[in-house]
């Protein structure tokens, strides 16, 4: 009998959407190998869930070669993959230095590019494959002082739509998801106080923000079987803040 069991490789594994997305992915009996840079919350994680786990900073080509290497090896393929690395920075443009312009860069877009490059082989080899990157809203809105992150991620939203069309005749998938404001540990200095977090609730049509788990279940959806025929897709899951007008 085939083993249809799903293999998937989680970036940012330990992270607030990450973790949420790994222990979705376990909880329906994936297959799961988990990736980041620190050894001792990686093996936190993958002691929990029983992951793969797999050290990995993914602004290095080679690191992320390495990293999808190892899950080959270790589970023979490879059938999604999901980039959970992010960072936010929110300066206008004049008071962003140069070495924080290139480090919200590398930390979004470049670890897209490195992890598409890196799987795009081992999928075409299989003839199957799901990659889902993590975008924002704020790469479709204009939002003051986001100038660094928006281009970043604006970058991601046009990566996914001509690896689609590169890919797609393969069978291999390419979306993102494009959140508004989540509450994560990664945003918490930004909804520190109850004036700001009120004012970013405001912001959104649904008038609270996110969770990692809403985010994750929208980016397992990306993965699975059940969104085989979306491709080239950035998906508002934002509470209304990339396309309506908060009242």
């Amino acid at each position: 009998m085939t083993d249809t069991t799903p293999t998937y490789l989680v970036f940012g594994a330990y992270g607030g959407v990450g973790s949420a997305l790994a222990r979705k992915l376990h909880s329906r009996g994936a297959r799961l190998a988990v990736s980041g840079r620190d050894p001792d919350r990686l093996e936190a994680l993958s002691s929990e869930i029983g992951g793969f786990p797999v050290i990995a900073d993914t602004t290095d080509f080679d690191a992320v070669d390495a990293a999808v290497a190892r899950t080959v090896d270790h589970f023979g393929a490879i059938d999604g993959v999901a980039l959970c690395v992010g960072s936010l920075m929110l300066k206008p443009a004049h008071m962003t230095k140069p070495e924080e312009w290139l480090e919200t860069l590398h930390t979004n877009l470049t670890s897209a590019f490195a992890v598409l490059r890196a799987v795009a082989r081992p999928m075409m080899k299989e003839k199957r494959g799901s990659i889902v990157f993590v975008s924002t809203a704020a790469a479709s809105i204009g939002l003051p002082n986001h100038e660094a992150i928006a281009a970043a991620k604006g970058g991601i939203d046009a990566l996914v739509r001509s690896a689609a069309a590169t890919y797609g005749k393969a069978g291999i998938r390419v979306n993102a998801v494009a959140p508004g404001l989540v509450d994560t540990p990664l945003t918490s200095r930004i909804t520190g106080s109850d004036a700001a977090r009120a004012s970013s609730e405001a912001m959104h049509a649904l008038g609270r923000l996110g969770t990692a788990e809403e985010v994750a279940e929208s980016i397992r959806w990306l993965l699975s079987g059940d969104a085989s025929w979306v491709t080239g897709q950035t998906l508002g899951v934002d509470g209304g803040l990339g396309a309506v007008r908060s009242a």
